[in-house]
């Protein structure tokens, strides 16, 4: 398993301590105003305002704000007006990463990244320079725990997933980004329970990071997810697992 597959594991587990933090609530609440903006607040005919949702009531948040944040989204309430802005650059050790923010003020998140970049030996770079090495994929996870995995891969390949992978204790289930829907509820229908579910862009190939590189890139990487203004961090790396595992501790 690479060390990127590792990072997203952990990243998983991190989620209800951001949550009680309110960093998750931040972050989910403007993925649902952007979501409800673009695709409109029926949360039936909006597949990405749906899986906005669900995520928010993962982390317990309540009814009340989730509801706020798509009237908000809409127009109905006043609301900040947020803009969907990606950054491309590289980390130590030539690392392709991919940042994607949702924003009230390009000019201030483009100046904190930079610097964030800066800080840890990386580089922003101009748009494009790394998207090319990256393809968009839905990704479905599920607990090991209980699940037969000759019975749910039947169930992904038939449904239009691509591969199913073992990642320590979940299933990871690769599909292209229109049959995530698909997948999904297939998954449901036969009682197997989903523990994440989004549109994820997957690394063509990975750049391998050791050492003191491997160190600062973790601590790039750690940093963007804290921004405020970061929804998504996105990278090509693979590091060393007891590494990664030091690093999160």
């Amino acid at each position: 398993m690479s060390g990127h597959n590792k990072w997203a594991s952990i990243k998983h587990k991190k989620m209800a301590m951001d949550a009680r933090r309110g960093k998750m609530f931040t972050k989910i609440i403007r993925e649902i105003m952007m979501a409800a903006k673009l695709g409109g607040g029926n949360p039936e005919s909006n597949p990405h305002l749906r899986m906005a949702i669900e995520r928010a009531r993962s982390i317990n948040m309540p009814n009340d704000n989730i509801q706020r944040a798509i009237k908000k989204g809409t127009g109905e309430e006043g609301g900040v007006a947020l803009e969907a802005v990606g950054y491309e650059g590289y980390g130590p050790g030539g690392v392709a990463i991919l940042v994607e923010t949702l924003t009230d003020n390009k000019r201030r998140t483009a100046a904190e990244i930079r610097s964030i970049f800066s800080r840890h030996n990386g580089s922003l770079g101009e748009s494009g320079c790394v998207s090319w090495m990256f393809e968009r994929k839905g990704v479905i996870t599920v607990k090991k725990e209980g699940t037969d995995e000759e019975k749910l891969l039947s169930l992904v390949l038939d449904a239009g997933a691509e591969d199913l992978k073992i990642d320590n204790d979940l299933f990871e289930i690769v599909c292209p980004p229109d049959k995530l829907e698909a997948v999904k509820k297939i998954l449901e229908e036969n009682k197997i329970s989903v523990e994440s579910a989004s549109v994820n862009l997957i690394p063509k190939n990975t750049v391998r990071v050791e050492g003191k590189e491997a160190e600062q890139l973790l601590k790039l990487l750690d940093e963007l997810e804290e921004h405020e203004d970061v929804q998504n961090v996105h990278s090509n790396f693979d590091i060393p697992d007891e590494l990664i595992e030091a690093m999160s501790r």
